[in-house]
């Protein structure tokens, strides 16, 4: 058992980044964590962490025995949580990453109702647009939106990702409606860095159409803004603008074509055999929350070309 402990200890000092934040979340002073290191260390006859005064970082020693720890204490956990299950509440830290703005405008709203659901969880939810690494930087689960047919990891569709091309109704009435898949090419298209091919499905199937704008930048939030004060056509899916196609703010432009419908927002985990309840809530409750057809979608009756909210040229 004393292993054990030293394994979760070592842990939590990867995952929270200092020993001293370790041992917060431990309940332990940063002597007995920086002592059970030390000890583990001289067990194992290597060392698993370089010290500054200001940070942490692991060996490649380190690496390698932290991503096995990882796995054994997820191990563990699962063979609890598969004998008491059915009687236990999800409890302890439970540690998500998601897309920043995915994260900030469909998760962030609800997590007040999900820890009044589950009152005794603490969650640590990271907001960042890596693929990050699941297991070696310590999470329970991560949101992604992307295609994972041939992905290692367990996966749950939580909602479509529908990308359809878009401007705003000040922008076309200057510069005119597109009316065929090639008049895209002479518009203003906004685009964050790298993501100047849209891959689109249409009539005549899947294609890369490569766009170009007169505005450079990194940031999706940045693209979003522009599309909606005019500046140009963009691609964007329905759960980023949703709101602005059902107000009128922006139009759909072409809406015979879209992004991969293949694409979707997942909930994805280790390849685990039992799942611990607090990543069964979690996962759960957004599948709840955006149901079969999700929120943002709504009223936008995507597949009919009469609508509203698409632009007439």
């Amino acid at each position: 058992m004393g292993n054990l402990t030293d394994m979760e200890i070592f842990s939590r000092v990867v995952t929270a980044g200092s020993m001293s934040a370790a041992g917060r979340e431990m309940a332990l002073s940063p002597a007995v964590v920086s002592k059970r290191i030390r000890r583990l260390e001289e067990r194992l006859g290597a060392r698993l962490l370089q010290r500054t005064t200001r940070q942490i970082a692991l060996t490649e020693e380190g690496q390698g025995y932290y991503e096995r720890v990882v796995a054994i204490l997820a191990s563990i956990e699962e063979a609890e949580s598969y004998v008491s299950r059915r009687n236990s509440k999800p409890r302890g830290t439970l540690k998500v990453s998601a897309p920043t703005s995915f994260g900030r405008i469909h998760i962030a709203p609800y997590v007040n109702k999900f820890m009044e659901l589950n009152p005794d969880l603490n969650l640590s939810l990271i907001l960042s647009d890596d693929f990050v690494d699941i297991v070696g930087e310590g999470f329970d689960v991560a949101i992604r939106i992307a295609e994972l047919e041939n992905s290692s990891l367990i996966a749950r569709r939580l909602a479509d990702n529908n990308r359809i091309i878009c401007a705003a109704p000040e922008y076309l009435n200057k510069h005119g409606v597109p009316k065929t898949i090639e008049d895209i090419s002479r518009h203003n298209c906004l685009f964050a860095t790298n993501q100047d091919n849209w891959r689109l499905e249409g009539p005549e199937g899947p294609f890369v159409l490569r766009v170009h704008g007169n505005m450079q930048t990194n940031s999706s939030e940045v693209v979003r803004e522009c599309l909606i004060s005019g500046l140009g056509i963009a691609l964007r899916s329905t759960w980023d603008v949703g709101e602005q196609l059902q107000s009128g703010a922006l139009k759909i432009v072409l809406p015979q074509y879209r992004a991969s419908r293949r694409v979707g927002v997942y909930a994805v985990y280790p390849s685990r055999r039992f799942l611990p309840v607090k990543v069964r809530a979690f996962i759960d409750f957004l599948a709840e929350l955006y149901g079969p057809e999700p929120y943002w979608d709504r009223g936008l009756n995507l597949d009919d070309l009469t609508q509203e909210n698409v632009a007439v040229a």
